[in-house]
């Protein structure tokens, strides 16, 4: 028996797509000795605007520039640095987690009575 859902609008497939998509990006020109310049944005802190600047500017640009495949192609992109910011907003807000409990251990430890 078959577990998958009765996709209307072809998400299965296109799903897959996507992955392969974004598999591709790792062995092409975006990726320059086994790092996308996308992590070295991420790693200096501008990840999430960086992200979402470029789904605006691949949304934007859809059906603008190019032919119908090329406007594809601009879909692929959104989606796949719409998943990039996923990352990204995850990424932050273990920080801030880890943060927090840092600061929290930090404050238990000075509201504690020493051995002197």
């Amino acid at each position: 028996m078959d577990n998958q859902p009765d996709y209307k609008f072809n998400e299965g497939a296109l799903i897959q797509e996507l992955k392969e998509y974004i598999d591709s990006t790792y062995g092409g020109h975006y990726s320059k000795n086994k790092f996308q310049s996308t992590e070295f944005i991420s790693d200096c802190g501008h990840g999430i605007g960086f992200s979402i600047g470029n789904i605006l500017k691949y949304a934007q640009r859809y059906g603008r520039k190019g032919h119908r495949i090329d406007h594809r192609k601009d879909l692929m992109k959104v989606l796949h640095y719409a998943i990039i910011a996923l990352s990204e907003h995850d990424k932050t807000k273990e920080e801030e987690e880890d943060l927090w409990t840092i600061e929290q251990v930090e404050a238990d430890a000075d509201n504690e009575e020493g051995p002197w």
